[in-house]
């Protein structure tokens, strides 16, 4: 009995303390559980009436597997599906005519299906469904093979229906809760920051090294969502549409990078300076943290923009002009204040003429524009107010930009890396 009370009481604490993060996942992944669902009900049904010489089980489960990635991937997903299952038939039906349905010609359709899926198409779900399917066909080899293919197509064919047509990724809303992820932990450093300020407490070297890494990962996950984002721009019906918020949101996230290596320096600077310094400036800091707070929390909404924008820039006012020491420290920290604000202005979707007249203190309160609003499909925003050839000549004119944009970015990095290894080798 005291065992049972024991693992009762162990599992109730357990419980207790993982149940946020366990309602937490379930609400985040609430929608593609329910995608998920409706795909397979569908494609057995389709399947059931189409093909009723067999039994379909392969629909259902293709078109949950297609659908089983990130919100960018899915439609890829379902052509790596097909992709796997078109190598696995072909190369089982050969094995079958040349070996037969023995352990041998298993073993050498496993194994060519997967060496040539690799060759192929180096993802792995088509190396995993190209073994599968192989296997099935040598295994089963009185079923006919089309069945299988039909299934295939069938499930992947579901797939691609909602997540391109009825529920395309919305590129948008996952850059934004990227964004609001990487403001949040901006948000918690400075704040540490200042609590430390104010209690006179000293700053090791390792506690300044543990917050940077903290930063550095939302970062670097705000990097790979942009990249992937682009991605999936390219490759799926988001092209369609208008790409304008896309393009706004990506000037964003380069604000935002920017705004974390201001909120670096802010960080490191006031931690280096005088007690009294130390002092008068923990309240900035704890109120320029209160700030990205507040974004991270109501990030899509203009009247939150603006009140974090107030904020941030009431307390920073009075730190934010030439200080009146020569020290070197307390000029660095005075421009980092400035450039913390500036940041903050233009990631709230300040315009940059505004940013300038506050800078030159000709504008007291800047407001913030509102931001574009994103429909749920990407071909909606679409309305008979101009010629089609106009609307046409536009699109491509914003996919021009929008793909120029990136190669010109790629070119820098190239250079960029060329320029480090030539220091290296001198």
């Amino acid at each position: 009995m005291r065992l049972l009370g024991a693992l009762l009481h162990a599992g109730r604490r357990w419980l207790t303390a993982e149940l946020p993060a366990v309602r937490d996942r379930l609400t985040e992944n609430f929608w593609p559980v329910v995608h998920a669902v409706v795909a397979g009900t569908v494609a057995w049904l389709l399947a059931k009436n189409l093909t009723t010489s067999h039994d379909p089980f392969f629909a259902p489960i293709a078109a949950v597997i297609a659908l089983n990635a990130s919100a960018s991937e899915r439609g890829a997903n379902a052509v790596r599906l097909l992709l796997g299952v078109v190598i696995g038939i072909l190369v089982g039906e050969l094995t079958l005519f040349l070996i037969g349905a023995d352990y041998r010609g298993l073993a050498v359709a496993i194994g060519v299906a997967m060496a040539l899926a690799i060759v192929v198409n180096f993802a792995r779900l088509v190396i995993g469904q190209a073994a599968v399917s192989a296997m099935l066909i040598v295994t089963f080899a009185e079923e006919a093979s089309l069945y299988r293919l039909a299934d295939a197509l069938i499930g992947a064919g579901v797939a691609l229906v909602i997540s391109q047509l009825l529920f395309p990724v919305r590129v948008v809303a996952i850059l934004r809760r990227a964004e609001a992820d990487a403001l949040a932990e901006m948000a918690r450093m400075l704040e540490d920051t200042g609590k430390a300020l104010a209690h006179d407490d000293a700053v090791s070297t390792e506690e300044t090294v543990d917050r940077l890494g903290g930063l550095s990962q939302p970062i670097a996950h705000l990097t790979q969502t942009r990249e992937s984002s682009r991605h999936t721009v390219r490759s799926s019906t988001i092209r369609w549409g208008d790409l304008e918020p896309i393009t706004r949101e990506d000037e964003h996230v380069d604000r935002l990078v920017y705004l974390g290596e201001s909120c670096l320096t802010l960080a490191r600077t006031t931690a280096a300076m005088s007690t009294e310094e130390r002092h008068r400036f923990a309240p900035l800091v704890c109120e320029i943290a209160d700030s990205l707070d507040m974004l991270a929390r109501d990030l899509n909404n203009p009247a939150t923009r603006q009140r974090a924008v107030d904020r941030a820039l009431e307390a920073a006012r009075p730190f934010g002009g030439r200080p009146d020491s020569d020290d070197p420290l307390t000029v660095s920290t005075h421009l980092a204040v400035l450039l913390v604000s500036t940041d903050i202005m233009l990631f709230a979707g300040i315009d940059p003429q505004d940013v300038r007249g506050v800078l030159e203190k000709d504008i007291d309160r800047p407001r913030v524009t509102r931001a574009t609003g994103v429909p749920w499909l990407p071909w909606v925003s679409w309305r008979p107010k101009r010629p089609v050839q106009e609307s046409v000549r536009l699109w491509r004119a914003r996919l021009a930009e929008f793909v120029s944009r990136e190669e010109g970015r790629k070119e820098a990095e190239s250079e960029s890396r060329r320029e480090r290894e030539r220091r290296n080798v001198r």
